[in-house]
């Protein structure tokens, strides 16, 4: 029986840092993707996961817009309920969102063991939701793949307590991939 690992998604940056591993995971591993809804235009949604070349995600939450507090709230529920039915070894979660920290809370609280992808990125301003999220799901993450050495640093001077890798930034990756069908799409060619 394959490990089963659950990769949650919910903005279009998320989807951007999932095709440089989807296919990779899709290879060795079940992998379901959840959607959460957060970047809820269908169509917006739809063109980033064709251009990526990403499967249709296997759950869409729809949880669409609101306050932070009912986003959270929401995506929690809804991902528990995911959580609980499929049963997956790891979570992945990917950048800075509220579908990230969601998935995060989600998946510790039902002690699945979960991985962050950009962990210990910093803006060192707390007003950004963004760097409330960055901060909380580091604390919680079991996993925490460091895009930069100064990631690295900051997630090491703040004793974290998951285990810290080293991975390079899978934006790049995804740019070096996508960067001659990106350049010929934009010079108008087929």
């Amino acid at each position: 029986m394959k490990t089963k690992i659950m990769s949650i998604v919910g903005v279009r940056p998320n989807f951007v840092k999932l095709a440089a591993l989807d296919k990779f995971l899709e290879e060795d591993y079940e992998h379901i993707v959840v959607h959460t809804g957060q970047h809820y235009d269908y169509e917006l949604s739809k063109a980033f996961f064709e251009c990526l070349e990403l499967r249709e995600p296997d759950y869409n939450l729809e949880v669409g817009s609101g306050t932070h507090g009912y986003q959270l709230g929401e995506m929690v529920k809804r991902i528990e309920k995911v959580l609980m039915k499929e049963q997956p070894d790891l979570v992945i979660v990917y950048g800075d969102c509220n579908s990230t920290l969601a998935g995060a809370l989600a998946s510790v609280k039902l002690h699945v063991k979960t991985a962050h992808v950009e962990a210990g990125y910093r803006s060192f301003d707390k007003k950004m939701p963004e760097e409330i999220n960055r901060l909380l799901t580091d604390v919680i993450s079991d996993l925490l793949f460091a895009p930069t050495k100064t990631a690295e640093k900051n997630l090491k001077r703040e004793n974290v307590r998951g285990e810290i890798y080293l991975t390079g930034d899978v934006m790049v990756d995804v740019l070096l991939k996508y960067m001659k069908a990106a350049k010929t799409i934009s010079q108008g060619k087929p």
